[in-house]
């Protein structure tokens, strides 16, 4: 596999870059770094740049949160988030098949609840009274590390039959250097414990590109290429939307493969889950 040391040669080849947040624009803490002139090269080449994240919060409140890290909000076109997306879906909860507006709650309530803000959503502890479960990941001071402490919950909500809408797919992310779950962990155990539905909002399903593709306003998908750390979720989603895809050797990855990976070894990694970058790359610097 070809590992590129910079994004100044897919500039001369794609228009517009879909980038993944989390693993590759920043380590849940800061920018990592180069990426802040990344993108301001890509600015001033006029390429359009959209984000694309499976956060489980509003793209409001994540492009605060980037403003915050120290990068510049016009150095991007627009946000995608798996929260958006989800605080779409629950203008009409009973038609995205979740039975009604009562929801048992998984998530950080000071940071995720807005994917519920405007919107007719009541939500109960009873798992007894409500419809389906909401989950946005595990709170940090019942363990990130463990699922152990959602089993009973899970598993009362599972016995009722109620459909779980999951805003954020991803499994694990990194913040620094520590490997966290996230809300498609969950998701994977109420399934095992007998839950109906995990319906999960974001990447890898291909339907989330859509409003990413109208964000940038490039119709040939040819012109367009997908950065992300995670073959499952960046990588696969991209390949399901027909978007070129290359493999941020960051986040989830470096975690994986280290800090200097062997070509053939990515590759025969690409190959195991089922995706074919077109190439990979260090880092998003220029």
């Amino acid at each position: 596999m070809r590992i590129l040391d910079s994004i100044a040669g897919l500039a001369e080849r794609y228009e517009g870059f879909v980038l993944d947040l989390w693993g590759v624009v920043h380590d849940g803490k800061r920018p990592y770094p180069g990426v802040a002139e990344a993108l301001a090269a890509l600015k001033a080449r006029g390429r359009r740049v959209v984000f694309l994240s499976n956060a489980p919060r509003r793209s409001r409140v994540v492009d605060d949160m980037l403003a915050g890290m120290g990068l510049d909000r016009g150095l991007w076109h627009a946000t995608v988030t798996s929260g958006e997306l989800a605080w779409r879906m629950l203008a009409a909860p009973e038609a995205a098949g979740l039975g009604g507006r009562r929801a048992v709650f998984i998530g950080l309530a000071d940071r995720d609840l807005n994917v519920i803000e405007q919107r007719d959503i009541v939500l109960v502890d009873d798992p007894a009274q409500a419809d389906f479960v909401l989950n946005t990941g595990p709170e940090p001071v019942r363990g990130r590390d463990s699922i152990e402490p959602y089993r009973a919950l899970l598993a009362d909500c599972a016995a009722r039959g109620l459909p779980m809408l999951c805003a954020n797919p991803d499994r694990h992310v990194m913040v620094g250097d520590q490997r966290i779950l996230c809300a498609g962990a969950l998701a994977d155990v109420y399934l095992e414990l007998g839950g109906p539905r995990a319906i999960e909002v974001g990447k890898p399903d291909p339907a989330v590109y859509a409003p990413v593709l109208e964000a940038l306003g490039i119709a040939d998908r040819g012109r367009v290429v997908a950065i992300g750390d995670s073959p499952r979720t960046d990588l696969a989603g991209a390949q399901a939307a027909g978007i070129d895809a290359v493999w941020a050797l960051t986040g989830l990855a470096a975690e994986a493969h280290g800090a200097a990976p062997d070509p053939a070894l990515l590759a025969e990694a690409a190959r195991a889950e089922g995706v074919a970058p077109v190439a990979a790359l260090r880092g998003l610097r220029w």
